[in-house]
Order: structure tokens, then sequence, then C-alpha cells
């Protein structure tokens, strides 16, 4: 059966017990708050357990999971707060009433749009489940694949044991250093391309053993989550600490460990994420149809945005927001309008109430979390506030930006009734002006950095050309002379230690690929391919601040070490 078919079905048993789920309900929120009131009263808190039972077998029998599972955890939690509760319980009735709440909204989405997304409610399932100190349900939960089971047919690449040992402990060092960066949240692209790498990395390693689903799974996860730009959730932060540990098992035991397969929980949350990820590459559809999958329709992208209108105001909230907005932005219009056209009124130019009208909507943004959007309002307003007070007639050029401005928050707020209050509502404002240095500097050092990050990455292209045509060092021709305008960029921006480090690639390449008249063992070649990229990504993470990534350089540092070369 089709999920539009089951919803279907779904929604056609929800018409029929509509109404007595809208009366329970209100019962259960009644029952409550009396409740509260009167926490003696034994009566009305059963009577809320007693409705929510009942809600939970109405949910069961249309089969609505979410509304199932989110109802079994709140009489889970209503069943522990006792008659006579005192201030210390305080907790889990502020726990009840906001589930109850969430409830309500999600029977108004389901309403709506006809869809059981349970997955939705994971957060506020998983809140009220560590409220009771009980295990948190995975983000798969709702998610329904088959695992199989994988048994071993080979015990990696046919390499010697210390070879094998030495490639796994450096392509753990990679998978730490990118874990590391994203447990802190910062250059996140660039721990995700780490991930990726290290996790590739071990999958050549351990290709015909029973781990390497492991590897191929969190490869592709960290890519789709890079790509796809996924939320850094605490539970997906604690997925990449777990599979880690596989890593430090095959650091550990050696070839032995990838006869062991992964753990099904952890290869079915890495299943998940590239399933939700929205990706339609060849490769993302070849791996889900190995486990009989597809791509979801509902992605990563579509589960934020709806999560975010189930947990913000109920549509009836959203409607009448939206209307008083708009009345504002229409007189905002109008006014713009008389003073385009020139027209005389007895109040003069008007410019006082646009400034007001601009900085009281610039205040219900910023209320309603819509920050960017807020500060958009407020800084168009004052701008049209210093003009009133110098008694400035403001010309074509500046009314067109007002208008622009007045147009993208009416845009957002176009989007409120129906799509919610979410991230995108916000991003419709344009960006806002950052702190600046000299623009001149700004741009010499985006030269700097785009062309060193250019060079690095086409020396690994020029590598392996070499590599596969055979050892024709045609390929390697114009490598050192890049190379060395590259480390003496580097230096005229006082990234020093990068400089040094390149310089020692640089003799890494010039000894053991142009000169050398002998192929460069396998292992050293991925040490080389290490060193260029954890150069790369930290050139790249300066891109974003001064500092740069101090953990990839040493990353760097320490496969020029591994080839014999200091720095």
């Amino acid at each position: 059966m089709t999920d539009a078919t089951l919803d279907a079905r779904k929604s056609g048993s929800f018409d029929l017990v509509e109404r007595e789920i809208a009366v329970t309900l209100e019962q259960a929120e009644l029952s409550l708050v009396k409740f509260q009131e009167n926490r003696e009263s034994g009566e009305d808190l059963q009577n809320c357990i007693d409705c929510l039972n009942q809600l939970r077998g109405i949910f069961t029998l249309i089969e609505l999971q979410g509304g199932t599972v989110l109802c079994q955890e709140i009489v889970a939690i209503a069943n522990e707060v006792p008659v006579g509760a005192s201030e210390d319980k305080n907790n889990l009735l502020a726990s009840l009433s906001q589930s109850i709440f969430v409830l309500n909204r999600y029977i108004e989405y389901f309403d709506r749009r006809r869809e059981d997304h349970p997955e939705l409610l994971l957060n506020i399932i998983n809140k009220l489940r560590t409220v009771r100190k009980a295990k948190p349900l995975p983000d798969s939960y709702f998610f329904d694949v088959d695992i199989p089971r994988s048994t071993p047919v080979g015990l990696g690449e046919d390499v010697p044991a210390k070879t094998f040992e030495y490639r796994v402990r450096r392509m753990r060092h990679m998978y730490q250093v990118g874990l590391l960066t994203l447990l802190r949240q910062r250059e996140t692209d660039i721990a995700f391309r780490l991930l990726e790498r290290a996790a590739n990395g071990l999958h050549r390693l351990c290709a015909t053993s029973s781990i390497a689903m492991l590897w191929r799974l969190t490869g592709m996860a960290s890519s789709l989550m890079l790509h796809h730009q996924f939320e850094i959730t605490h539970e997906r932060k604690r997925l990449f600490m777990r599979i880690e540990r596989y890593a430090g098992e095959l650091a550990k035991l050696g070839k032995v460990s990838t006869a062991k397969p992964p753990s099904e929980t952890v290869a079915r949350e890495l299943v998940y994420i590239i399933a939700i990820s929205g990706d339609e590459g060849e490769a993302t559809r070849q791996l889900l149809s190995e486990f009989k999958l597809t791509p979801s329709a509902f992605d990563e992208k579509k589960l934020v945005a709806h999560r975010h209108f189930l947990m913000g105001p109920g549509s009836d909230v959203l409607t009448s927001l939206s209307k008083a907005l708009n009345e504002e932005i229409n007189l905002i219009k109008d006014k713009l309008d008389i003073i385009e056209r020139g027209i005389e009124t007895p109040e003069g130019n008007g410019l006082d109430a646009i400034a007001e009208s601009l900085i009281k909507l610039s205040d219900t943004l910023q209320m309603l979390d819509l920050k960017r959007l807020g500060e958009l309002a407020k800084s168009v307003g004052l701008r049209v506030e210093g003009w009133a007070r110098a008694t400035k007639e403001p010309g074509s050029e500046d009314l067109m930006q007002i208008a622009d401005a007045v147009l993208s928050i009416e845009q957002a707020v176009s989007q409120l009734e129906n799509e919610g209050l979410t991230s995108e509502t916000d991003r419709i404002a344009s960006q806002g002006d950052a702190d600046k240095i000299s623009p001149y500097l700004s741009d010499a050092l985006g030269v700097v950095l785009t062309e060193s990050k250019t060079t690095l990455a086409l020396s690994k292209r020029a590598i392996t050309a070499f590599l596969e045509s055979g050892g024709d060092k045609l390929h390697l021709a114009s490598l050192e002379p890049s190379l060395v305008e590259t480390e003496g960029a580097l230096a005229m921006i006082h990234q020093v230690r990068a400089s040094r480090i390149l310089l020692s690639i640089k003799r890494c390449i010039h000894d053991r690929l142009i000169q050398s008249e002998t192929r460069m063992a396998d292992d050293a070649l991925e040490t080389l391919a290490d060193a260029l990229t954890s150069l790369e990504f930290y050139v790249e993470s300066l891109e974003r601040s001064k500092e740069g990534n101090a953990e990839l350089l040493n990353l760097a540092d320490d496969s020029v070490r591994a080839l014999g070369y200091q720095t």
C-alpha cells in the first residue's frame, strides 16, 4: 500500500471521528486545568487520563501513528503526577500541558494536510521521555526499512597487517578531526567533508568485510548532510560519535574487527538520513534501492519547515496576524504612493507616519522571532525617520529602496498563513551588511584564498592524472611553480605555518614523484593526499574566519611528518 493510499484511508476514517476527537481533547484540557487549580482533585486528574486513553484508542483505530505514540507518552507522564502534587512536580505538569497543546496542533495539522508525519512529533515525544527518565527514540523510529544481516566475505583489502593498521590510524585521526569540528559546530561543511573522506578510506580498506556497509553508509550520509544542509542535532552528533567507536576498534584490534557487522540501529539511522536528504542522484538511488527504498518526498527541508509550522501559532492566530500585518503594509504602500506622485496632503509628506508604521512592524516581526525581517523594517524605519526630522524630501531612488524592503516584508507575511513561522520565511529579508574591514584588503584576501584553494585542488587532480597515466610526468610539469606561488601567497597573508607545510608538500612531490624513478607506495600516496586535502580545507576555513581551523593544520602537519618531512 502506497503512502498516498494509506493517508487517504486515514483521512476517511478521521472524518468519521473528527468531532469525537475534538470533544475528547477539549475535555482532557479542561480536566487538567481544573486539576492544576485544585491539586487535591484526583477525579479531575483521572478524567484527564481517561480522555487521553480514549484518544489513544481512536488514533490506534484510524492508524494515526503520530497521535498514538504521543498520547501514549502523555499518559505515561500523567500517571506520574500524584494527587496533591507539590511544587517539585511543576515540570511534569508543564510538560503535560505543552504536550496536549502539541497534540491539538498535530490534529489540526493532519486535518488541513491529510498527511501523517509522526516524525514531526519526535522532539516533544523525546522531551516527555527525558522527563520520565526513559531512553529517547531515535530519529528513524518511524522509518520502515529492513537492514540485511551482513556476513563476512573477506577481511578487507589484501594489504599487510602493518599497512592496514597504519592506514586505519590515519583515517581514524581524520575522522576524529572531522567529528570534533562537527561537535563544536564550527566549519560544519569541512567537518562533513573530513568525515566523508575518512569513511570512504575505511570503506576501501574493509571493502569485502561485514563492516564495509557501515563505512559506505557513513560516507554517503556525510556527503548528503553537507550538500543538503541538514540540521546538526544532538542525536545526529551522537550518531557520528557512535560510529567513531567502530574506527577505534579497527585501530585497536586490526583486521579481525572487520568481521563484526555494524549495529542495526546505527545502520538504520544512516539509511534514514540518506533517504530524507531529498537527493535524486544516481548514487543515492542505487544505494537506497539495495534497501528497497526510494528518496523520500518528505525530505529534511520539509521536515524542518513543517516542524516549525507545527510548533508555532495555530492557523486561526496566523490568519488574524497575517491580516493585521497586511493592513499595516498596505497603509505604508499607500503613503509611499502619495509621496511618489507628489500629491499634497494636510498632514504634509507623511514620512513620520511611515517611519512609525515601519518601527511598529519591526517590533511585531521581532516578537515573532523573524529577526532578519524585523531588522530590515527597523533600519528602513529609522532611515525614513531621519528624513522626516531633517525635513528632507526623498528622491525616486530612495523611495525605490524603501518600496523594495516593504515588498520583501509583504512577501514573507503572505507565507505566514500557509507555511507558518519558519526560517525560510525570515530568509526572504535581504542580508544586512556585516562589519567590514577595508574592502580592498578584503578583496585581496579573497583572491589569495580562492587561488590557493584552486591550486591545491588542481594539485590533487594532477597527481591523480600522473598515476592513472602510468607515470607520465608531463602531468606534473606546472605543479611545482604553482605550489611555489601559493606558498608565497600564504606567507604574504601571514599564514606562515600553512606556507611551511605547503613547502614540505612541494619537496615531497619533487623528491618522490618528479625526481624518483620508482612508484610511490600506495599508503604514502594516501598520506600525501591527506596532507593536500587537510591544507585545502584549512584555506577554505580561512574564508569564513580569520583564525581558521587549527585542527586541520595539525592534521596536514601530521601527514607531512608521516611522509618524513619536517615543517
